[in-house]
């Protein structure tokens, strides 16, 4: 079992690039591609927070549990 990024399909469907999201949210893109990749053991909720409210989404539009 897995908890699942789909933070790039999020990113698509509102035509932002990995470097203006990081900006707006306040972090480094190389912590942005962290998370985009899969790699990221954590995600902070005010990161999450500010995702949701930049792509204007919901958090489950972003994480997906998948049962492996």
């Amino acid at each position: 079992m897995s908890i699942v990024v789909n933070l790039d399909v999020m990113m698509a469907k509102r035509k932002i690039s990995s470097g203006d999201l990081a900006e707006k949210i306040g972090i480094t893109p190389a912590n942005l591609s962290i998370l985009k990749n899969q790699k990221a053991k954590a995600v902070r909720f005010s990161t999450l927070n500010d995702i949701c409210k930049v792509l204007e989404c919901q958090p489950g539009d972003i994480l997906e549990y998948s049962d492996d």
